[in-house]
């Protein structure tokens, strides 16, 4: 069996990040397609919040080496302030310099074929980008998202090291993976001559996260329940024209809107949507709820009556993870994404009937007065698109391309 040295920030015990379940379900599919993986993470400390939920879904007997790393944010600032060098990249940037000795380590001990290093945590690839240029292993660089934009990162030398990177990857890395269509599109626009080494591979469901039984009652007896599970960024999913559609619905209609319940399930931002919330006059229709643990999590979406997608337009060339979790879970599915963009374009090739914009609240508005008026509007979405999109069938994509890499 080959082996393949793996480079995630993203990993249990980490909480709160559905990026976890990238880097989770290949370790796991991985060695049925012939490639055993070896770990190498950061300690537990430099995560924000952590829970040992998925501790046991790791398979037994992988190796699982955790890097010593901080928080410059947490652990490194005096009085909220540190210099902004100790998070360039990122604000765990200090994990590369533990992370570069066990990895030598580890290649040295067990001898990989292969690297793979994963964003959104750039210092991951930086990591990869050393042990590449040591050792001469053909390395994989698994970008998920577009990481240096027009408007991203906002602070001019955070740009400049994401681009420092990217322009390292292109040179050294063997093959790159993108989750969206558009990401791959413009990946290979910036980058001519390593464009036939750019490919996609997009995130998925893990099918056995969905075996255990599920309650047949509703979330909310006597009222329809609209989940959106996970983070809310205030840029990326900003809900500020939800709240307002839902408001004007309201007005328009309030035997209507008494029946809907809006849940959000670990948000992050919990703030916001409660500002939202108050300054809307909707507090008696929002749920702002704490994390579960993954499988809870799961399931809750399995109950839900329906199923909510937030993504801005200036995210068109990125698709949530949780979608993929969405349409296995077989719930309708309001979108509030940009039709045109590739969040969007997955929903409705899904058939997912009702996407509209994040940012037209007129829009929002008649789409969920649709989704609470006709049954035709929450149809399910397509049952080949979703056997397509399990995580197993993207590991079995990612080992073809390690198979190529290394041979």
């Amino acid at each position: 069996m080959k082996r393949l040295l793996m480079i995630a920030y993203h990993f249990p015990p980490i909480q709160g990040s559905s990026g976890v379940q990238r880097s989770l379900r290949f370790i796991q599919h991985l060695p049925e397609f012939g490639w055993e993986p070896i770990v190498l993470s950061i300690t537990p400390c430099a995560y924000p919040a952590t829970s040992d939920d998925q501790l046991a879904q790791i398979p037994a007997g992988t190796v699982v080496c955790r890097a010593f790393g901080l928080d410059a944010a947490r652990h490194l600032s005096i009085a909220g302030r540190y210099p902004g060098w100790l998070a360039l990249p990122d604000r765990w940037a200090n994990w590369q310099f533990a992370a570069a000795i066990h990895g030598r380590a580890l290649i040295r001990r067990h001898r990989p074929q292969a690297l793979w290093s994963t964003y959104p945590i750039a210092t991951a690839h930086r990591i990869a980008a050393g042990l590449q240029q040591h050792s001469g292993l053909p390395w994989l660089a698994d970008f998920r998202d577009p990481m240096a934009q027009p408007d991203y990162p906002a602070d001019p030398a955070q740009w400049r090291a994401f681009k420092r990177i990217e322009e390292s990857a292109a040179r050294q890395a063997a093959a790159f993976s993108f989750t969206a269509p558009s990401a791959l599109a413009d990946y290979r626009q910036r980058y001519p001559d390593a464009a036939a080494r750019m490919h996609l591979i997009e995130n998925g469901y893990d099918e056995a996260a969905f075996a255990d039984e599920v309650a047949d009652e509703p979330l909310t007896p006597g009222h329809l329940t609209l989940l959106h599970s996970g983070i809310v960024y205030p840029q990326e999913r900003d809900p500020t024209q939800l709240f307002a559609a839902l408001a004007t619905l309201r007005r328009e209609n309030p035997a209507l809107t008494a029946q809907l319940r809006l849940r959000f399930r670990a948000p992050v931002h919990e703030d916001l949507i409660r500002h939202l919330a108050a300054t809307h006059d909707l507090t008696d229709l929002i749920e702002v709820l704490p994390p579960l643990p993954y499988r809870d999590a799961i399931a809750e979406m399995q109950r839900a009556d329906g199923l909510l997608v937030l993504q801005a337009g200036n995210c068109n060339h990125q698709i949530p993870a949780k979608l993929y979790e969405y349409l296995r879970a077989r719930r309708p599915i309001l979108g509030l994404a940009d039709p045109a963009g590739d969040t969007g374009r997955q929903l409705a090739a899904a058939g997912v009937p009702l996407v509209v914009p994040l940012e037209q609240p007129q829009a929002i508005r008649e789409a969920l007065g649709a989704f609470l008026t006709d049954p035709a509007r929450r149809a399910l979405a397509d049952e080949e698109i979703v056997a397509a999109a399990s995580r197993r069938q993207r590991t079995a994509q990612l080992a073809k391309l390690l198979d190529r890499m290394a041979s």
